[in-house]
């Protein structure tokens, strides 16, 4: 559907692309990297384990101090020259200035290299070094993290290289994805119309009301798909035949590997939680064939997945979608509604859909003037009022770390929490409804909707772990082809969706448009969004318990997520993560709402 959304406002960050304000950031970013390159060569290579602790501390407080300085300039220049790429894949200036920028990004790369295997050398004499300065001190698990992971770095010859090699390598196939799906179009009879569609709008289509737009969708999809199909296999190819090469250059087992230690958690807890995901499959099942059934349909295919049940009619104008959020977000944190209003009132949104813009919806953090921007394709469908939320809620986060006070290397955060807040924030919303509603057709609505995603972050999630981990393992013997990709794929949902779906009918072009597989340096961008939904849906049950003092502990966890692992975290809340019971009891919650669901 055609419905009017704003696009975000970037002008309190630079004024334009061209702007002095923008160019003089840029050589303040060089400066700031000369400046750390000089402190790196005359101070840093000169001490070791064998320094006095309190010279040592100085000296990495110092170096602390730098990066955090580097990392939010740096922060701000790439979130800036996105806000234009990824809404204008056609934009020649902003692309231009994201390679220049990428080109300087190497050498901040380098010397974080650098600085990582000298903090490696540093053993235990790094704790006692750090204690003895207040800005080390402060930065004390990051130093840490930063020890034990500098074993898993290649030479520093090589790290170099490979930082340099990425540009024409991964990253550079990592664009190309993004710009053949965000400038594919496709003409599309809607509501008698025909029209030139982005793919983001023919694939917000999976959620029309009517089943027969929906099916064409799916197939003018499908047959779009069908002639990029090659240079987007070539892409995923390049993607990870250079992540395979490099995760075992440094030692890792296997880019698993790597994936587990930047969520900052282990194989025996994501064992846990993808095995109580896998005994939940017969749970989904039963929601998928109940939808079919009230579809009046014996077994839904993939473009059924979406479709609306309840209140199909209603279509949220942006304002309204506004005041629903801020109407539900208030009654959990006031704190949560004044940050969303001002994200509404000041534009930090860009919800129109459009030619050229990049599909799916995002939130990305503007360090210099503490605030998130959200991209999003409105649509005016609930589901995209959750998925504002969602994003919302990563803002929020943002939001409690800034407040907090905290620097940007205590704000690194691994993936695994990073998706905490968001899925918070949708459950609050629907949870608002689903207890606050007397119409049945909007609680139908509303909980199918909820059940949806959850199916989608549980099954379809676990699908794409099976697809990706077999890609990996097939690309270190031989590339793959598109054919290869989509059989790969079709196996992995027949195997989580089972006689949930109509097999005749799955989504074998799933890998084409998910930003998540091109991106080298994150493999496995998919388990984090499982572990989010079970996370915050423990917690949402602790808040159910606890009422408004629950709140100040939640953002004090959200400001703390780059500062600790995930399991230490969960511990402030009587939450053993190691252990499968509190997935299983996570996942139970859902199962209680399928019932709910199937009896309506």
């Amino acid at each position: 559907m055609t419905i009017f959304a704003p696009r975000w406002d970037m002008t309190n960050v630079y004024p334009s692309l061209e702007s002095k304000e923008f160019k003089n950031a840029m050589k303040e970013y060089n400066s700031l990297l000369d400046k750390f390159e000089k402190f790196y060569k005359s101070k840093l290579t000169k001490a070791s384990a064998k320094t006095k602790s309190k010279e040592l501390g100085a000296l990495l407080g110092k170096a602390v101090d730098q990066f955090n300085a580097i990392y939010e300039l740096g922060g701000t220049l790439v979130a800036y020259i996105e806000s234009f790429v990824t809404t204008d894949s056609r934009d020649k200036t902003a692309n231009r200035l994201l390679s220049e920028f990428e080109q300087v990004q190497v050498r901040q790369s380098n010397l974080s290299t650098q600085f990582r295997a000298w903090v490696g050398t540093l053993g235990k004499k790094l704790d006692e070094a750090a204690a003895t300065n207040p800005s080390a001190k402060s930065h004390a698990f990051t130093l840490k993290e930063t020890r034990d992971q500098a074993k898993y770095l290649m030479s520093e010859a090589e790290e170099m290289l490979a930082a340099e090699m990425s540009l024409s390598g991964g990253n550079a196939f990592g664009k190309l994805q993004g710009t053949v799906t965000s400038q594919l179009s496709v003409d599309f009879e809607l509501d008698g119309k025909l029209q030139k569609l982005p793919m983001p709008a023919l694939i917000n289509l999976r959620s029309h009301p009517d089943e027969a737009t929906r099916h064409h969708a799916y197939d003018a999809e499908n047959q779009a798909w069908e002639g990029v199909k090659e240079t987007l296999a070539a892409t995923l190819n390049g993607v990870k035949g250079e992540s395979n090469i490099l995760w075992k250059r440094r030692g890792r087992k296997d880019a698993l590997h790597a994936a587990i230690d930047f969520a900052r958690m282990d194989r025996k807890t994501l064992d846990a939680m993808m095995g109580a995901m896998k005994d939940s499959f017969p749970m989904f099942r039963k929601y998928f064939k109940a939808k079919a059934k009230k579809l009046g349909k014996e077994k839904l295919a993939w473009w059924d997945i979406f479709a609306p049940l309840g209140k199909t009619d209603k279509v949220y104008s942006y304002d309204e979608a506004r005041d629903f959020i801020l109407k539900y977000f208030g009654g959990f944190s006031s704190d949560l509604r004044d940050m969303t209003a001002t994200a509404f009132k000041k534009n930090w949104i860009d919800a129109e859909q459009r030619d050229g813009k990049r599909g799916g919806a995002f939130c990305m953090g503007v360090p210099a003037v503490k605030e998130s921007r959200i991209l999003a394709n409105y649509d005016g469908s609930f589901n995209q009022v959750s998925t504002l939320a969602h994003e919302l809620g990563h803002a929020f986060h943002n939001y409690c770390a800034y407040k907090a006070g905290k620097t940007e290397l205590q704000q690194n955060t691994p993936m695994t929490l990073a998706e905490t807040a968001s899925i918070m924030c949708e459950t609050i919303v629907t949870q608002a409804v689903l207890s606050t509603s007397k119409d049945p057709q909007e609680i139908l609505a509303v909980l199918e909707s909820q059940i949806e995603n959850a199916g989608q972050v549980i099954v379809d999630i676990y699908s794409r772990f099976l697809f990706e981990k077999e890609v990996m393992e097939r690309r270190e013997k031989a590339e793959l082809s598109a054919d290869d990709f989509c059989e790969i794929m079709e196996r992995a949902q027949k195997a989580t969706y089972g006689d949930g779906l109509d097999e005749r009918y799955l989504q074998k072009f799933m890998w084409t448009w998910k930003p998540h597989y091109y991106s080298p340096g994150f493999p496995f961008y998919n388990f984090p969004y499982s572990f989010g939904l079970l996370f915050a849906t423990g917690l949402y049950a602790i808040y159910q318990k606890r009422g408004a003092d629950f709140v100040p502990d939640y953002m004090n966890l959200l400001a703390s997520t780059g500062e600790a692992s995930a399991a230490k975290l969960a511990k402030r809340f009587g939450i053993d993560i190691t252990q499968k019971k509190f997935w299983q009891d996570s996942l139970a919650i859902i199962g209680k709402q399928i019932d709910r669901f199937c009896e309506l």
